[in-house]
Order: structure tokens, then C-alpha cells, then sequence
């Protein structure tokens, strides 16, 4: 295993040369059927230089050939490295995997081992705060306390450490969360079933303790009836959450309530045919995509995958045959989205597409766009594992400072308590966030189409002025923090 000042000076050198990394792609004589693309080296953050630079932004003319190695390296899954403690190299795989072994590796990924979630510790008095820029500098300063705390217990110069409004506008949050399964519950259910909840990607475990300590409160009738099951991937923080509920058992009295399952929910193979709430927040942006570039003339499609050589380095490469997930993405999107228009890289003028795509250096391939097939697979498995859910979402219909394509994410890292972009996917898996904005238009479509059930989405404001008790996030100059922030935040809901 690497040693701290081996990965934060691999870390650091990757930074400084990262900017001038492009998605540019180029046909092989060797490999008609595959395209190719030279990515930065991941074990020194260094570019390599055969015959000339190939750092250029627009295209990559003498790109190393690989074509070799990509015949004869074995094909890789996300699954089949969940036990390596070693990032893997001599090997190829989708683009979904490479993401899903960066984020999810029990042993190096990022969720894994490097993030840390930022708990403010007391509660925030909104009511007593003057206006938001009191509330920012507030927030500064717990943050920069929290930080010197984890610091003096182990340095980590490249620690990942982030919020989520769960643990920001605690309790009022979870209250809102709350009140909206309560009443629905008592619409639709009650008193013939329990009030079942299922969360996946529980964090710290806040958001479960909110939620409870509001139902016992106000509904202890119903309190009576309800049971929460957590779904986590993360051993470290399903043991947090364990933890957590533990040492607040005494005062809480949850811990008969709660069932905590440390898997993946794509390893999930109970049946549960009662109804219940699937509560998924903020938990898409990290699902895995595919990447798809598109023949700008014929508009054949090709699905991207990596190849990792023997020194550590990435290579994409581009193949017209689509894997069958990738493939049943397509078809359930073209069947389901007929009359709604979506960001595509054919949408243009085939005119306009072709004389750019005629000008000296352009690319001889769209741009990549990205297509959120795990989060589909993941709507199949509430399909037929849990048939009478109703799925609470809340997540980013778009981010800032997103990598160039169509549905792009954001890849970034923190290095010395400062959040560095970068412009591509294929970077050192475990020290980087990759984060995806969601399509709610398209992803309701689908949705419906996979499950059968209705949705409705709306802005994250929307939902919680319905039901929140707005008051208890005003600050004395009228601003709402819970309202007014998350403003490229959607929920979405089955009704």
C-alpha cells in the first residue's frame, strides 16, 4: 500500500497536470473497430510524450497504440474486483465498472475510504441567525473546527470531506421527510400495514434518527408500527451508523427499531411484497454511467471502455457493439421518452454536424454522452423486489463545472481543504468524487416505464414548503436556508 507522502505527492503532481487532459478520440489502422484515447498517467500524474505532445485539448494525433494490449488484457468487472486490496492493472472494462470500482472498491474507493461527512455538530438556531451571510460565516467556522478536530486525531492532507443538507438543516430536514411518509401512510395504509422504511445510502445515520425521533413525537401511534431498514454498501459507515445508534440508544430508544444491511442494493435478493417508503437521497449523482460517443456522419453509436496497461496508465477505448445493459438502456429510453426532447449529441443540424466535424482537427466523434444505466437497473430492482414501494428521491438535476458531454458529471477531489476539478473520469480511483447531474424528465419517464408506477417531481423549494414547517429555518431577515439553497435540487416521488 501506497505510503501518505507517496499518494498526496502522486496526488498533487496529478492536479498540476490534469487541466490539459481532453476526451479527444481518434480511429486505429490496427483496431478498425475500436477508437482510442490517451489519458494522462495515473501513477505519476505525469502526460507521456512518444513522438510528440500529446497533451493537446482538441485532438490527439500520435496517441500510443494500444490496440495490442486491448486485445489480449482480460475483461474486468466491478464485482469481480470488490476483493482486490490493489488497484487493477492489465486490464479492460466498461466505463460503468471503472466508475463503480473508483466509488464503491471496499478497499481503495472513494465512498470506502476516503470521505468523510461534515456533521456540524449542535443543531443551528436559524431563528437567532441574522441573515445567510452570518449563516456562511457560521458555517465556516464549524467547518474549519471539525476539520482541526479530525486533524489533531490523523493529518490527511487530501481527506474528502462533504456535506449533505440532511446533516446542515438537521432536525427540519428529517421532520419534512417525515411528515410527508406519515401522511401518505395514513391515506393509503394504515392500520393494515406497518409503516416500513427503507434507506439506502444512510451516511451517518442522521437522516434515520431525524425521521424516527419526529414519527415518536408527533405520531406515537404510528411510531408503534414502524420499522427502518438502512441499505449500505459502506462497511465503515454501516458500522458508523450502528455506532451511532447505539450510543444513543439510551436517550432514543430506536435501536429495536432500526435494521441495519451492510450490501450493495444491486446484491439485493429478498422479496418484499408489503408496501413500503425507498428513501434514495442524494445517492444518484454517484451511480455509474456508461459513456456512448456517436459517428457524427453514419450516427452509429459506441460504447466506451478502459484499458489499464501495466504502468497504471488509462486508455478509452470505443466499440460499436453495445453490451446488453447498455443496449436496454437505449431501447427502454427511446420507447419511453417518444415525446419528450432531451440533450443528445445527434439533436443538431446534420449539416451543422457535418461541416464541424470537416474542420481541420475536429474530432472524428461526438462529444461522450453519459447514460445513467445503473441508476435503471437500480428502478428494476424496486421493480421486482419491491413491488408496492413508493420512492422518495431527492438529487441534482444539474451541477456546476461538469467535465465537456452530455449529462456530464463533476470529477473532483480536496487537496490541502480545497476542492479541485478536473476534466475526465479516469482519474486515480479512490481519491476523486464522480458526481452526476439527474435528467428528472427522462429518469421519470423510465421510471414509469420500468415499474409501472406514477411520479411526480418537483423542485427541492417546492417539496419542502409543502412540508416543512418553513419558520424553523427563518432567519431574522427573512431568508430560508432550507428553501434557498439547493436550488439544482429536484425530488421525486410515487404517488
Amino acid at each position: 500500500m501506497d505510503s501518505s507522502a507517496v499518494v498526496l505527492n502522486r496526488l498533487f503532481r496529478q492536479l498540476a497536470t490534469h487541466r490539459f487532459c481532453q476526451h479527444a478520440t481518434r480511429s486505429t489502422a490496427a483496431a478498425p473497430a475500436q477508437w482510442q484515447c490517451q489519458k494522462r498517467n495515473s501513477s505519476t500524474g505525469t502526460l507521456k510524450r512518444d513522438k510528440e505532445s500529446t497533451w493537446q485539448q482538441r485532438t490527439d494525433h500520435f496517441p500510443s497504440d494500444k490496440a495490442d494490449e486491448y486485445k489480449r488484457y482480460p475483461t474486468v468487472t466491478s464485482d469481480q474486483l470488490r476483493g482486490r486490496r490493489q488497484r487493477p492493472r492489465r486490464v479492460k472494462m466498461l466505463m460503468r465498472d471503472f466508475i463503480e470500482d473508483s466509488l464503491y472498491n471496499p478497499h481503495y474507493g472513494y465512498f470506502s475510504k476516503n470521505v468523510t461527512i461534515f456533521t456540524p455538530g449542535e443543531a443551528f438556531q436559524f431563528n437567532r441567525i441574522r441573515d445567510e451571510p452570518e449563516f456562511y460565516k457560521i458555517l465556516g467556522e464549524r467547518y474549519t473546527q471539525f476539520e482541526d478536530e479530525l486533524d489533531e486525531k490523523e493529518f490527511n492532507d487530501a481527506r474528502q470531506l462533504w456535506h449533505t443538507p440532511t446533516e446542515l438543516f438537521r432536525p427540519y430536514y428529517g421532520d419534512a421527510i417525515a411528515r410527508y411518509m406519515v401522511a401518505n401512510y395514513k391515506l393509503t395504509e394504515y392500520p393494515y400495514h406497518d409503516l416500513v422504511i427503507y434507506e439506502m445510502g444512510a451516511g451517518n445515520g442522521t437522516l434515520m434518527l431525524n425521521i424516527l425521533d419526529y414519527i415518536r413525537y408527533a405520531e406515537p401511534d404510528v411510531y408503534a408500527r414502524t420499522k427502518f431498514r438502512i441499505i449500505e454498501v459502506s462497511s465503515a459507515l454501516a458500522s458508523l451508523q450502528a455506532q451511532k445508534l447505539q450510543a444513543t440508544a439510551s436517550s432514543r430508544g430506536h435501536h429495536g427499531k432500526v435494521e441495519i444491511v451492510n450490501k450493495s442494493i444491486f446484491d439485493w435478493d429478498l422479496y418484499v411484497p408489503t408496501p413500503c417508503f425507498f428513501l434514495a437521497m442524494e445517492v444518484f449523482d454517484n451511480f455509474a454511467h456508461d459513456v456512448l460517443r456517436y459517428d457524427p456522419f453514419t450516427e452509429e453509436v459506441m460504447q466506451g471502455s478502459v484499458l489499464i496497461d501495466a504502468e497504471g496508465d488509462f486508455y478509452e477505448f470505443y466499440s460499436r457493439t453495445l453490451d446488453p445493459v447498455a443496449a436496454r438502456f437505449l431501447r427502454v429510453r427511446d420507447a419511453a421518452c417518444q415525446d419528450r426532447p432531451y440533450p443528445h449529441p445527434l439533436r443538431q443540424s446534420r449539416l451543422v454536424r457535418n461541416l464541424r466535424h470537416r474542420l481541420p482537427f475536429a474530432p472524428n466523434l461526438s462529444l461522450p454522452e453519459y447514460i445513467p444505466t445503473r441508476l435503471m437497473q437500480f428502478f428494476s430492482i424496486l421493480s421486482t423486489k419491491f413491488p408496492a414501494h413508493r420512492l422518495i428521491t431527492s438529487d441534482f438535476h444539474s451541477l456546476p463545472q461538469a467535465i465537456p458531454g452530455y449529462n456530464a458529471p463533476v470529477v473532483q477531489t480536496r487537496y490541502q481543504r480545497r476542492t479541485v476539478p478536473v476534466t475526465t473520469p479516469l482519474v486515480q480511483q479512490g481519491y476523486f468524487d464522480i458526481l452526476f447531474p439527474t435528467d428528472f424528465g427522462v429518469m421519470e419517464d423510465i421510471y414509469r416505464a420500468i415499474t409501472g408506477r406514477l411520479t411526480r417531481t418537483m423542485t427541492h423549494e417546492e417539496f419542502f414548503v409543502r412540508w416543512a414547517f418553513v419558520e424553523d429555518t427563518r432567519m431574522r431577515s427573512g431568508e430560508n436556508a432550507l428553501l434557498g439553497w439547493y436550488k439544482n435540487a429536484s425530488v421525486m416521488v410515487t404517488v
